[in-house]
């Protein structure tokens, strides 16, 4: 369904506003929880609303994810270790397979047997450089968002962590409002958004504006805009942001494409993955160079723009987390919202959660 922005808008009203702010998530998703990189043969430990949960390998490499609880004493199972592919308590010892099954107690008399305590154990895949995590009661009916550019050899990644003392709205709210450039002043990547049009439907909202960017990747040396802001030049360019629920991916013409993959920690803690791609498509005689030249060439250039990248974040963590400390000291008082695109990301959150 798609809607043409009128040339009025009405504000958010008072109680969908203030209904967001306490919203939990819908489980039935797919949650980024960590970097494929952050998983080596030690557990760590994560925490997906309220669930705290260990990560650990195997040792064929495969991840898995249990509940990060021993039943003996209820401590955290991701302060201990991997042995024989199953994770050891730092207190006592006692073991647990990718099940959750107890299966070894190191002091364990003759005459007894082993307890029948079962920790939860979640359904978990790495994908694209990423540790996916199904947080649900249900099997996993669809399939991680994904992020096809981060294999391929005509994409260059920048990979920047969002950690904010906030409610995950916040950031989608920022995220799917691009008149907040103005924030953003020497690190910013366009000017003078204008909201065209809004597509909607029960999984996301996708909104349609028109920008000036101040990048145009279409020589080999242009790269170089992305270290030295006196060659940049505003040019006219399609920027597209999606919230496909829970996480959100944006375009800005032909040049970048940017994910925020979500795991929201609690009501008013958020942490999240913010992937930037820029596009060597351009470049149509780099593709006819050796592949493994190629893969060089991209990881050579991982992280070109994390200057950029963190700037952004931390000019935006700033600002939300003033949002979040405003809405708890008074909650009542009213925002005055005139970016229909954020009124259609409320509805979608409230219609997710509800399910």
């Amino acid at each position: 369904m798609q809607q043409i922005i009128p040339e009025s808008t009405t504000s958010i009203s008072p109680v969908l506003q203030n209904s967001v702010r306490k919203l939990g998530i819908n489980p039935n998703h797919w949650y980024v929880v960590a970097r494929s990189t952050e998983v080596k043969n030690k557990p760590i430990g994560i925490t997906i609303w309220t669930r705290a949960i260990a990560l650990y390998r195997d040792n064929s490499g495969k991840v898995h994810a249990l509940e990060d609880r021993c039943p003996h004493r209820q401590v955290k199972l991701s302060h201990g270790q991997v042995i024989n592919n199953q994770l050891e308590c730092a207190y006592h010892g006692w073991r647990f397979n990718s099940e959750g099954e107890c299966t070894a107690v190191p002091y364990l008399a003759a005459n007894q047997k082993l307890p029948t305590c079962t920790i939860r154990h979640y359904p978990v895949k790495e994908q694209d450089g990423f540790i996916w995590l199904f947080p649900s009661d249900i099997k996993p009916s669809v399939e991680p968002m994904g992020l096809p550019e981060w294999e391929h050899l005509n994409y260059i990644a920048t990979v920047s962590v969002i950690n904010t003392q906030a409610h995950y709205s916040y950031l989608i709210e920022n995220l799917m409002d691009m008149y907040h450039g103005h924030l953003h002043q020497d690190l910013q990547a366009w000017a003078e958004a204008s909201l065209q049009s809004i597509d909607e439907n029960q999984t996301r909202v996708d909104a349609h504006y028109t920008a000036q960017s101040y990048y145009k990747i279409d020589k080999i040396w242009s790269i170089s805009q992305l270290f030295f802001p006196a060659l940049r030049r505003l040019h006219p360019e399609p920027l597209d942001v999606s919230y496909v629920y829970p996480h959100w991916v944006s375009s800005l013409g032909n040049d970048f494409k940017i994910y925020c993959l979500l795991c929201p920690v609690n009501e008013t803690q958020t942490k999240a993955y913010l992937i930037h791609f820029t596009s060597l498509n351009a470049f149509w005689r780099l593709h006819k160079l050796p592949v493994w030249f190629r893969r060089f060439i991209k990881n050579s250039l991982f992280g070109a723009a994390q200057k950029l990248l963190d700037g952004l974040v931390i000019q935006d963590v700033k600002m939300i987390e003033e949002e979040q400390q405003a809405y708890l000291q008074n909650p009542e008082i009213r925002n005055y919202e005139l970016n229909r695109a954020l009124v259609s990301v409320q509805k979608l959150m409230k219609t997710q959660v509800e399910k």
